[in-house]
């Protein structure tokens, strides 16, 4: 049986006064008595206990079932808003994170270009010396060339 249908089954000519009691009772013998089901932890948000969100207040007339009903209502939205709030918080922290992380990653690149510049640089320099070694190796054939043949012309001479 329902909460809903247990109220009106057993209380159908109550005011409005004596209908808000009976529910108190149910509600009291419900938490009381042995639980239906279970509710896994991580999806059991109870509500604050506490005063009400500072947004809201209960207007005149309203009677207590009115009352409870809309605090249990604005409590759910508020405790959803702290849930909302907190994940702007986690992203807010996982931006700054990833900020950092760009941040190192530019120091990264910077560090890089500067060693491949590095390397262009020593690169070019044992380029120039190989092709300064090639130059004078080829001056010495060219000067070993020119003296075996004023060598041979001198030996021709003499003989």
């Amino acid at each position: 049986m329902t909460l809903s249908t247990e109220i009106l089954t057993r209380s159908p000519l109550l005011d409005a006064d004596g209908l808000e009691g009976e529910i108190g009772n149910i509600i009291s013998r419900t938490r009381r008595g042995p639980v239906l089901r279970e509710v896994s932890e991580s999806h059991d948000h109870p509500l604050p206990k506490g005063p009400m969100p500072d947004y809201v207040e209960h207007r005149e007339g309203v009677n207590q079932v009115g009352k409870l009903s809309a605090e249990a209502v604005v409590r759910e939205y508020d405790a959803a808003v702290k849930e909302i709030e907190a994940l702007g918080a986690e992203l807010t922290e996982a931006a700054r994170k990833c900020e950092a992380m760009v941040a190192g990653v530019h120091a990264t690149v910077s560090e890089i270009k500067e060693l491949a510049a590095n390397y262009r640089e020593e690169g070019k320099r044992y380029f120039l010396q190989i092709e300064d070694c090639s130059l004078m190796t080829s001056e010495v054939r060219t000067v070993c060339e020119t003296l075996k043949k004023k060598i041979a012309a001198g030996s021709n001479l003499a003989a």
